[in-house]
Parts: C-alpha cells; structure tokens; sequence
C-alpha cells in the first residue's frame, strides 16, 4: 500500500504505483509517473511529463522536472526519464528535455547524484553514474556508463564524456573525454586513463596494459589525430576498450576531444 503523507500535495491525474513512499510537504504534479518502490523523503517537488524508476530515492528539496532552464522553451510537451535504483540526495535538479534536443532528457539505472548536483535539458545520463556534489551538466551533454563527476564540476553544452570516465573535482570540461579518460584542471585537460576506475571494475592487467599503450600512442605528438586514430585501430583491433575509444573519437562531435595538457584540441 503506498504511504503518502497527509501534508503532501499529490494531483489525482499522477500515476502511483501501490507501495511509493512519499514524505512530508513534497508535491507531484498532474503528468508524474512513480514506479513501484519510489519515495520521496520530505520537501521534494516532481513535476512535468516525468517519468522515475522503481526503487529510486529522493532526497529533500530536489526539485525533479520541472520546465528547463533554456529561454527557447515555450511548454512544448517534453520529457524526462529517470530509470530505476537511483538515489537523488539533497537540492539535486533536473529538467526535461526541448524541441532542439529530442525533447527528452534521460538517465539510466543505478546512479548516484550528490547533494547540489544538476542534470539539465536534453542530457543523456548513462547507468551506474556518480555525480558529487554539485557537479552540473549543461544542456545537450551525453554520459556514459560508469562515468564519474566529480564535485563541482561544470560540463559545456553538448560535451560527450565517454563510459568509465573520470572527471576530477573543480574542473571545467569544455571538449569531449574519451571512455577510461581521466581528466582535471580549469579549463580541463586529459591527464591519463581512470586506471582505479578500471581496477574497481574487475578489468584485467592485460587490459589496463593495452588501454595505456593505444593512449600513448593515439596521443602522440607525431602526426594528425585522423592518422594516429587510424593507427591505433589498426593496431588494437581485438581490443574491445580500445575499440570503444575510437569509435568515440570517430564520432561528428562539436566540441574536439579533451586533450592532454601539452597539446591543443583537435576537431
């Protein structure tokens, strides 16, 4: 049976599963949709075409759906979509997506979003994410799987940060990070692989050796990035990891990819 809280202010048009938990004060709009095993703590407002994923927590006064903060919106019937087993801490916001970006803005299963932390328009958010305190995406930014954030930190519009990503804390990420990057500093700069990330993870010696020997040489100072690309794909094509960071590279992309500090970013 769900256990909502006389103090809080639920539309009738909102879709409950049977067991949400919803706390003091909090308020769900008309076009919600809470999956089986949600709670809302206290204090959390949940708004918009919303749709949250079962077993996830939210924390008091985030505020989740609500219109995005893009002066070219103008109501037009966008989504968000929150997938199952998250936990949104304390003053976390996110906003659903526009007509310029799909009008969805996604995140996958098993994240965690710290206290502060925002997710904004049109973002796609992979699974098993972690964002620290007030980290911040901006709109259009795509996240993959496992990817850290790490306290206040600043994503630019439209970057890509590829899956198992490391971003250090305080640093502000203007160019696209490769899958296993690891990258810091204001403005950021590429400073290696995420090599703890990878050991957590279970990858194997064989893989962390390969994954280094296709980084230094896709980030040589000999050649075009296009040639040394090709090289490491040619080199390391049985490498799954490796693969993925030059199909990530390969991809149109507008903002160049993250490099290290002695070099300048390539289209």
């Amino acid at each position: 049976m769900s256990n909502i809280h006389p103090t809080a202010v639920i539309d009738p048009k909102a879709t409950l599963a049977s067991d949400v938990e919803i706390g003091p004060f909090c308020v769900v709009g008309p076009d919600v949709v809470l999956g089986a095993g949600v709670r809302l703590v206290s204090h959390v407002v949940v708004d918009g075409r919303t749709e949250i994923g079962e077993q996830t927590t939210i924390f008091p006064f985030a505020s989740i759906g609500l219109r995005p903060q893009d002066l070219k919106y103008h109501g037009e019937p966008s989504r968000l979509v929150i997938g199952k087993r998250n936990q949104i801490r304390e003053g976390v916001t996110m906003n659903p997506g526009t007509e310029g970006g799909g009008m969805l803005t996604q995140v996958g299963d098993n994240g965690l979003f710290m206290v502060g932390a925002h997710v904004a328009h049109d973002c796609v958010v992979g699974n098993n994410c972690i964002f620290a305190n007030n980290a911040t995406l901006a709109g259009h930014v795509t996240v993959g799987d496992f990817a850290i954030i790490g306290g206040l930190s600043a994503v630019h519009q439209f970057v890509r940060i590829g899956q198992h990503a490391m971003i250090g804390g305080a640093s502000g990420v203007e160019f696209d990070v490769i899958p296993y990057g690891s990258v810091l500093g204001n403005r950021a700069h590429l400073s290696g692989l995420n090599i703890v990330g990878l050991k957590r993870r279970n990858f194997n010696r064989e893989t962390i050796h390969t994954l280094r020997r296709a980084y230094r040489l896709l980030f040589a100072p000999e050649g075009t990035m296009n040639e040394r690309v090709e090289d490491v794909a040619n080199l390391f094509s049985d490498c799954e990891p490796v693969m993925e960071i030059v199909t990530f590279v390969r991809q149109d992309t507008s903002r160049g990819i993250c490099q290290p500090v002695a070099l300048e970013p390539e289209s």
